[in-house]
């Protein structure tokens, strides 16, 4: 079997170039003001929130003393499994996900909203599976266990 490259981008740094694309479409093409202000504002608190996940979830890596680098993977050496990761396999990723629905809901345009799904879709073809089948190399069984223990998202 081909064994598939593995991804090439950060995907911190992919979640920006949404937000980027986000700003541009709400701005670029306001069709429907699904939020107005201040009501916006609750995109604050979501956001929060994701920062919260996220920095939490590095912090279980970092007291693991395994990398958390998505593109570093086969540097990892600890399962991590407690905390956010007993209620998702990607507690960074949904983070990450959570952050661009805050800046959705700042936004207060529809045409942001149309962009999370493609977020989820390429994090899922071009993140996640492969780090799945890395995980599934170096941890054999007990990732497997994991795996139908816990859901990918939530």
């Amino acid at each position: 079997m081909m064994q598939q490259p593995l991804p090439k981008i950060f995907p911190p740094v992919f979640a920006l170039l949404f937000a980027a694309a986000m700003w541009a479409v709400a701005n670029g093409f306001p069709i429907v003001e699904l939020i107005p202000d201040p009501w916006n504002r609750f995109g604050y608190i979501v956001m929060a929130i994701a920062i919260s996940i996220d920095l939490w979830s590095l912090g279980l890596f970092l007291r693991a003393k395994t990398t958390f680098h998505p593109l570093r993977l086969h540097e990892t050496s600890s399962l991590v499994t407690g905390g956010m990761y007993r209620v998702t396999r990607n507690p960074m990723y949904l983070g990450l996900l959570l952050l661009l629905t805050g800046w959705a809901i700042l936004l207060g345009e529809l045409l942001p909203w149309m962009l999370l799904p493609i977020f989820v879709w390429l994090l899922n073809t071009q993140q996640i599976q492969h780090e799945e089948r890395i995980l599934e190399e170096k941890f054999g069984g007990q990732y497997l266990q994991y795996k139908e223990r816990v859901r990918r998202w939530i």
